[in-house]
């Protein structure tokens, strides 16, 4: 099978890449390279079956480019993917995501595409009145970031309705893993093994009792690669563990596999944080035979030892 994945030289998008190579898959990214890195696709440049186009999915050329490679499925994972950023400047947080996203459809379209996955967010939910989240929930968008991912997903629908292109949408939870850069609008995993690695000060805002859903970035990967066949045409499936730890609870972890102090300093909440989230995965078994494998303690090692070595 032959796949394009946007966004392909980011955290995720580059692991899914070496996933896809690695079960004998032609695979072509198209990526900017804004905030993915070529550094990320190392691995992949050494393979035959594998090229990349740096483009931006706004790009009217992409269309062209898609009907060249003739790609079976699109994974769209190229994004903004900063809400604060898309608070301070929602036109802009728009032109990739939704202008991005459009383009990228009416591309696969074109050129003939089976299928689009598309990386959604947990962030369409809002402020959920049920955790975990199940996957039929309300959505209830709460910044421009939030607003564009659910566009994506009205455009998929709508495309699926219009022109029978078939699509899959994965909510993601707090994703972590190698490759995740502490950098800009990073992960609290990325930011906290940074950080203890290096012996610099960290920071836990409020009381550490918020929570999140962390899911490691092989799982989402094996999400993504499943959801490539017929499996859950039309549908949109929560990829996370159902399971809630605080930040004080994180930060325990983190510090541990580290093995550095932890002895974080708290600040007051920041505004706009939710006070706990987490996601039911029990759709995404059901239809794509999909389950998180990786238990918290053992991604946490992975991703402190990749830091490590860096």
């Amino acid at each position: 099978m032959r796949v394009l994945v946007t966004g392909g030289a980011g955290f995720i998008g580059s692991t899914l890449v070496d996933r896809l190579l690695a079960d004998g898959h032609e695979v072509a990214v198209v990526d900017d390279l804004s905030s993915g890195s070529r550094g990320n696709l190392s691995a992949a440049m050494e393979s035959e079956a594998f090229e990349l186009h740096e483009l931006d999915v706004t790009d009217p050329a992409l269309t062209d480019l898609t009907r060249n490679l003739r790609p079976e499925v699109v994974c769209h994972l190229a994004a903004q993917i900063s809400v604060r950023r898309s608070v301070a400047d929602p036109v802009a947080d728009a032109r990739l995501n939704v202008e991005g996203t459009v383009n990228v459809l009416s591309a696969a379209r074109a050129a003939g595409v089976r299928k689009v996955v598309y990386a959604s967010s947990v962030a369409v939910y809002g402020r959920p009145a049920v955790i975990p989240v199940p996957g039929d929930a309300a959505t209830d968008p709460r910044s421009p970031y939030a607003a564009s991912k659910l566009s994506g997903e009205i455009y998929l629908s709508m495309f699926r309705a219009l022109h029978g292109l078939q699509y899959t949408s994965l909510v993601l939870s707090n994703v972590y893993g190698p490759r995740q850069s502490p950098e800009g609008e990073a992960g609290v995993v990325s930011i906290f093994t940074d950080a203890l690695l290096r012996g610099a000060p960290t920071v836990v805002y409020g009381d550490g009792s918020q929570t999140r859903d962390y899911i490691f970035v092989e799982d989402v990967v094996d999400g993504f690669v499943r959801a490539c066949g017929e499996a859950g045409d039309g549908g949109r499936f929560n990829l996370g563990t159902g399971v809630q730890t605080t930040d004080r609870e994180l930060h325990s972890l983190v510090a541990a596999a580290a093995g550095a102090p932890d002895e974080p300093r708290f600040e007051p909440p920041r505004l706009g944080d939710l006070p706990a989230m987490a996601v039911d995965p029990a759709p995404a078994l059901a239809a794509l035979g999909w389950r998180p494998r990786t238990d918290l303690l053992d991604g946490l090692k992975a991703t402190v030892e990749w830091a490590r070595s860096r």
